[in-house]
């Protein structure tokens, strides 16, 4: 155990720095207290964390305690779906309660339909009662074929589409088209006339890269995806319709993308140097450049047993001092503004809602 300060430590002025000019609308859930937004949904390792409007701030462990891999909110159904072993888990949002439907298994990744994500919950009749909900279509990538699934009350397996292509780590899903990447190549699957195709190479480079190149698909509208593809010297970003059509122009980076968020019209990406760069999707132009972090000196060295040591970082000690390089790990999307240390001296850590507003 560590022995508390003698005295106050003082709290340097923070500092908000824009990053999205906006954000879209949140998503509204009805709960017997009323409407409830549900602004942020996070894993940390087999937990579940999620931020509502009301305050609350909410809490539900995955049955086996393995790392989630991913977790996607569906308004409409006020479900949540989530990745964990390889295992599909229903809760019911906001309260993260488990939903009565048994895990699908054997999953390697999954991708709802990005039509019916953007469906709010149906609107209270005048008598007050639910309107009935559209039902919501996903598709289950497994080892040697994708399985077609329909979710409203319960969850209704379709049909399978056997597939010879392996190895399939990432899709996405339009209406009647899946976008799809194994480790070398993406593809367009037409889930009607179950037709495929190749479109891209992720990773276009003759020689060996000395890191793991990893696909990156993004849903920018309906039938238009956003691949990005490593060249060697730079990473292109092609606009592709579900035909494999390229529309739009290029983005470019300097090096392969860690990640990737769209808040239209502008596509935000890390990149592995830290930067943060903001593209128009409209005109493919840099609108902003984030720097990297500034490194932050401490005044020894962090214990293994302390917190925050469950990240990604590297520093430099000398004489027990230190300075630790920080590290930004990846873009989160939030729905309804973010949460920011507060600057006012009677309360300095407290968090505040702050909405980034176009101009």
């Amino acid at each position: 155990m560590t022995s508390a300060p003698q005295h106050p430590v003082e709290v340097p002025p923070f500092q908000l720095q824009r990053l999205i000019p906006d954000v879209i609308e949140p998503y509204t859930f009805q709960s017997a207290a009323g409407k409830i937004q549900l602004r942020c949904a996070q894993a940390l390792g087999s937990e579940i964390y999620a931020g509502c409007s009301n305050g609350e701030l909410l809490r539900q462990v995955v049955p086996g305690e393995k790392p989630i891999d991913e977790i996607v909110l569906v308004p409409s159904l006020s479900r949540a779906l989530v990745l964990s072993d390889h295992q599909i888990h229903f809760y019911t949002i906001p309260s993260l309660d488990p939903y009565p439907i048994k895990p699908i298994r054997n999953v390697v990744t999954f991708a709802v339909d990005d039509i019916h994500l953007k469906r709010q919950l149906p609107p209270l009749s005048a008598q007050g009662l639910q309107l009935p909900m559209e039902p919501v279509d996903f598709c289950v990538v497994k080892r040697n074929g994708i399985a077609m699934f329909t979710m409203k009350d319960r969850v209704f397996y379709t049909k399978e589409i056997p597939l010879q292509q392996g190895g399939i780590t990432l899709a996405k899903r339009t209406g009647r088209t899946l976008c799809i990447a194994d480790k070398t190549h993406y593809s367009m699957l037409d889930l009607e006339a179950l037709s495929v195709f190749q479109v891209l190479p992720v990773s276009q480079a003759f020689e060996p890269t000395p890191f793991v190149v990893k696909p990156s698909i993004t849903v920018i509208s309906q039938n238009e995806f956003l691949i990005l593809s490593w060249t060697g010297a730079s990473t292109l970003g092609l606009f592709v319709t579900g035909d494999g059509d390229p529309v739009r122009g290029t983005l470019e980076w300097p090096s392969h993308p860690e990640a990737i968020c769209l808040d239209y019209p502008y596509i935000t990406s890390l990149l592995p140097n830290n930067t943060i760069e903001i593209h128009s999707v409209d005109t493919q132009a840099i609108v902003q450049v984030v720097g990297a972090p500034e490194p932050s000196v401490s005044s020894s060295p962090s214990s293994p047993n302390q917190p925050g040591m469950h990240r990604r970082s590297s520093s430099t000690s000398s004489k027990g001092g230190g300075v630790d390089l920080q590290k930004r790990l990846s873009l989160i999307s939030s729905i309804s503004g973010y949460l920011v240390p507060s600057t006012q001296r009677s309360d300095k850590m407290r968090t505040v809602p702050v909405k980034l507003l176009r101009t």
